[in-house]
């Protein structure tokens, strides 16, 4: 520990604080040391007493590299006093103290051993990345604390993270340490938004290479685009001295590790990483960062079940830790790939996984800690109520938790296999079939990343076709597979994902031909609600046994009856992109408990009508159907219920009348907001037609059944007797004038003031405008002309008289002269009483008949 580090200043408060409390927090920028430097420091603490240290980090490529740098401080291997556990690869001895674990090993062995016993102290590293297990993990390791362990300390290590939200949260003091770094200088360089992010990212390189000195570290979303760059960086630097590595998660240990090491002497590296290469890694040589300023991450939605993969902005600690990069050996410099405006609108952090991921696995292993309400335990973000009750479901029907939400034998082996309930289920039915083999190759093709997945996309949907492609590379060679379209490095991670399970289960691999048939039930067992039914008799659309739409891919052929595999959750109609078929017999067969004859009584749109059968359904799946006579009138109202709904409002018999009501209603409630009218609206009335239209449809069965309705004896009904008694001197139906007539207003669905249309002549004798609702709404006036045509249109009447009044006098004077006695000079004097009959003839238009001689 020769070489000083910044966190060495503040070691000595580190270990005081662990002393004298069970949590503390330590916040350190990247480069500071505290991964390889603080599990070191406190191996001798006096509360440790011997005790071993568990360090839990979020990625395997630095659970390996922290416990090798920290191996080599002491000169000595990994598997020695530090060791590390990472997904199909352990390096731990008799003699090993620290431990550095990653993924879900840790929860795992906190549900074999609650007391962790033997351990001292839990360190979570780079807790800022928010990892579902880092979250799941802190949770149970504080609940076994606080029954279990009182001496058990906790020391959570952050690079960004808000230390005072954690340590509210533990009741534990913050050391921060202020690092090291050299000054990087930021450019900011907007690529052309029409491009692909793979060939702006690829330009900024290249214009990097030419500009700086030094390694470049470029970070694109995933890796697709890394091949993609990869490619097109090897094509425009192909005279140069430099080497150019991916580096993500999938990628094998051996290359992972040429990603890291330092550039042979006269070479230059580039380096194209996903997110690995924010933290705790450090890459030699690296002064410079190109940063496309994209993720990729997954996002759940628990309205349909699925998760997709979205590509969104980085945030900005993100972008601060992918600068900071470039300054841990010297100063350097970051190309930004967006402009400062963009920057400005980052968000500040990354949403925590918890509140975006799957949470099936987090539910398995909260019921097999025993905890039936997530809240009882502490969280800095507690998951999400609604896609946790949606896990829980799902694992009833995969039979790991029963009724009362408690974990079952079969949840209990479930959680004890690292990899996903959904696979683990599918897994353990297939061993009374006699297909382990086949349903650990089938659950490594799912896991790892598509081997039929090229440069251009996904070659076909069919699952049978992977495992084809599997046992070609595992019986005669890379090359076989590759002959099939296979990608040979995705081949090898998953022969060896199968292999780790195969192993578990202590079978032998299956070489055989491919059981279709089999493929498909097996998968059913991992995907019971993505049973997929195609619509109509051709087609690529389809119905989910959990009720949503999906599509297959137009390049695709689907049976009858899949299993969707891999599917988005985007639209109203998810994509498939991958499934297997399955046969009726084998679903009827194996899911018994699940296919069930249901009586229904439902409204079909195509024919209009209610219709009664029983049907035989998986899920939302119609596997059988036979005609129903049902005598249960309340079923039929339901079914024309939902026939209103479905259709609209406007399958109903409105006459004028009807509407007119409805209007009127409806602006009362608008013009009188502090009484209790019936609200009318649309989505109301379609929302509650279950209270004022079910009383009237008995013995109504058919769209054309519904023209019996009276709407207007329908709508009254929602009035109580007073609001009867009020309706019509509130919003009348017609105005006496002066003339005597009864003038019809039109009331406006807008609640705009009612519209009277009434010849000029008939309004003679009246000053003010009328107006309704206790006086609160003034009529529009529509002032027409002895021929009925407009002339004016007002809610002033008296400003009218006073000020228009004797201008449209002379102009209608002049258009109906005949009728020049009839526009008196003073409108206001005149009333129906005292007018003559001639005149009022006039005004209506009509001629005297002569007497016959």
């Amino acid at each position: 520990m020769k070489t000083p580090l910044p966190i060495d200043e503040v070691i000595p408060e580190l270990q005081a604080a662990l002393a004298a409390n069970s949590a503390v927090v330590l916040k350190a920028p990247p480069g500071a040391g505290k991964s390889t430097r603080v599990p070191l420091e406190l191996l001798d603490a006096a509360w440790l007493r011997g005790k071993t240290i568990l360090m839990l980090e979020p990625r395997r490529l630095a659970a390996r590299g922290v416990a090798a740098q920290m191996a080599n401080t002491l000169g000595e291997k990994p598997g020695e006093r530090v060791g590390f556990r990472v997904r199909f690869d352990n390096c731990v001895g008799k003699q090993t103290r620290i431990e550095v674990v990653t993924e879900g090993i840790l929860t795992r062995r906190l549900q074999r051993d609650p007391e962790l016993v033997g351990v001292g102290l839990v360190i979570f590293d780079e807790f800022h990345e928010r990892n579902l297990h880092s979250d799941l993990a802190l949770a149970l390791c504080v609940d076994a604390q606080q029954g279990l362990r009182e001496d058990l300390k906790l020391l959570v290590m952050s690079a960004t993270l808000d230390g005072a939200a954690l340590s509210t949260l533990l009741d534990a003091p913050v050391v921060s340490s202020e690092g090291r770094s050299y000054p990087v200088e930021i450019s900011y360089q907007p690529g052309d938004e029409r491009q692909r992010i793979d060939a702006t990212l690829v330009q900024a390189v290249v214009r990097a290479f030419r500009e700086r000195e030094g390694d470049i570290l470029a970070f694109l979303p995933g890796a697709g685009e890394i091949r993609r760059a990869h490619e097109l960086l090897q094509q425009q630097l192909v005279n140069e001295p430099v080497d150019i590595y991916p580096l993500y998660g999938d990628l094998p240990l051996d290359q992972q590790k040429l990603a890291i090491r330092p550039a042979p002497n006269g070479r230059r590296k580039v380096v194209l990483s996903t997110p690995i290469a924010e933290t705790s890694l450090t890459i030699e040589g690296v002064t410079v960062v190109v940063d496309s300023g994209w993720q990729r991450v997954p996002r759940f939605d628990p309205r349909s079940g699925l998760t997709r993969l979205e590509t969104i902005r980085v945030s900005n600690a993100s972008a601060e830790q992918r600068a900071g990069r470039a300054g841990r050996l010297a100063p350097g410099c970051c190309y930004r790939l967006w402009s400062s405006t963009t920057q400005s609108g980052l968000v500040p952090f990354n949403s925590p996984e918890i509140v975006e991921a799957d949470l099936l696995p987090l539910a398995l292993d909260l019921a097999r800690w025993g905890v039936s309400d997530a809240e009882t335990l502490v969280w800095l973000s507690p998951p999400p109520a609604a896609a946790l009750t949606q896990a829980r479901a799902l694992l009833q029907r995969l039979e790991a938790l029963d009724e009362r939400g408690r974990i079952t034998k079969l949840g209990e082996r479930m959680a004890t296999l690292p990899m996903h309930p959904r696979l683990a289920h599918m897994v353990i039915k297939s061993e009374a079939l006699g297909e382990a083999a086949l349903a650990c190759d089938i659950a490594a093709l799912i896991s790892e990343r598509d081997l039929l997945r090229g440069a251009e996309g996904l070659a076909t949907c069919d699952f049978a076709l992977r495992l084809e492609a599997l046992r070609a590379h595992r019986a005669d060679g890379a090359a076989a597979a590759r002959g099939m379209g296979a990608d040979g490095r995705a081949a090898v991670a998953i022969e060896r994902a199968s292999r780790q399970w195969r192993h578990l289960f202590k079978v032998q691999a299956d070489n055989g031909s491919v059981d279709e048939a089999m493929v498909g039930l097996l998968l059913a067992n991992a995907y019971p609600d993505r049973v997929a039914q195609r619509r109509g008799a051709n087609g690529n659309r389809y119905l989910l046994a959990n009720g949503r739409g999906a599509k297959l891919l137009d390049s695709c052929r689907g049976a009858e009856l899949m299993v969707a595999v891999s599917l988005d959750g985007r639209g109203d109609e998810s994509r498939i992109f991958l499934a297997a078929s399955i046969a009726v017999a084998d679903l009827e067969q194996s899911f018994p408990a699940q296919i069930a004859w249901q009586a229904e009584t439902y409204w079909s749109r195509s024919e209009g009508v209610v219709v009664s059968r029983e049907a035989r359904r998986y899920g939302a799946l119609l596997l059988g159907e036979r005609p129903l006579k049902v005598d249960d009138e309340a079923a039929v109202v339901a079914a024309m219920l939902d026939g209103v709904r479905a259709e609209g409002l406007e399958a109903l018999p409105w006459s004028d009348a009807a509407r007119q009501l409805r209007t009127r209603l409806r602006s009362l409630r608008q013009w009188l907001p502090d009484e209790a009218w019936p609200d009318l609206s649309d989505s109301h009335l379609l929302e509650t037609v279950e209270v004022w239209l079910a009383p009237y449809l008995n013995n109504i069965s058919r769209r054309s059944h519904l023209a019996r309705l009276d709407m207007v004896a329908i709508i009254k009904s929602m009035l109580d007797w007073s609001q009867q008694q009020q309706l019509e001197e509130l919003a009348p139906t017609h105005l006496q004038v002066p003339s005597g007539s009864r003038k019809r207003l039109e009331y406006q669905v807008d609640g705009s003031a009612p519209v009277l249309a009434v010849k000029l002549q008939e309004l003679f004798g009246l000053a003010e405008t009328p107006a309704v609702a206790r006086g609160r709404v003034e009529v529009m006036l529509h002032l027409l002309s002895p021929a009925q045509r407009p002339i004016q249109v007002t809610q002033d009447l008296k400003s009218f008289w006073a000020n228009t009044y004797a201008e449209v006098k002379r102009e209608l004077k002049g258009r109906y002269p005949k009728l020049t006695r009839n526009w008196p000079v003073d409108p206001l004097t005149l009333n129906s009483i005292s007018l003559t009959r001639e005149f009022w003839d006039g005004v209506n238009g009509r001629r005297r008949r002569s007497k016959k001689k």
